[in-house]
């Protein structure tokens, strides 16, 4: 299988981290044109007004667990060790991030949300257990 298969669920989260910011501009612009914020407001998250700091919140989701998945990409690109299953799962991660940003931007529902974190830890544990006995196996 070509290795490099696995940038494409990176590529597919990259553009996911772009269209958070996007919408959290976007969200920021009209707090501030509508009067709900002020400017100086988003020096500090702590005074950012309800409908933005959400975003906000989102984008660092998008960094926490995530770097994970950056990590075991990049390793399982190393060590030849991406395959049909490795690609899938991290698929199922990349889309795992969506519908959690999906629904923490939109409905704010947290047992969907917490569900969609769930299935994207689960299935990147998969991934790190698949490189550890990759790893095994090659040695």
């Amino acid at each position: 299988m070509n290795q490099t298969t696995i940038f494409w669920p990176v590529l597919a989260h990259v553009l996911l981290i772009y269209i958070v910011y996007i919408v959290m501009g976007r969200r920021r612009y009209v707090a501030v044109k509508s009067g709900e914020a002020k400017v100086g407001q988003y020096k500090v998250r702590s005074t950012e007004p309800a409908s933005t700091a959400t975003v906000a919140n989102n984008l660092i989701n998008q960094f926490e667990l995530p770097v994970l998945f950056y990590v075991l990409c990049l390793t399982l690109h190393m060590t030849n060790g991406v395959n049909y299953i490795t690609l899938a799962l991290m698929w199922i991660f990349v889309a795992s991030r969506y519908f959690h940003a999906w629904f923490h931007l939109t409905s704010n529902k947290l047992l969907v949300r917490n569900r969609s974190f769930v299935l994207g830890a689960v299935v990147l544990a998969l991934g790190w257990i698949w490189l550890g006995l990759h790893l095994l196996a090659i040695v």
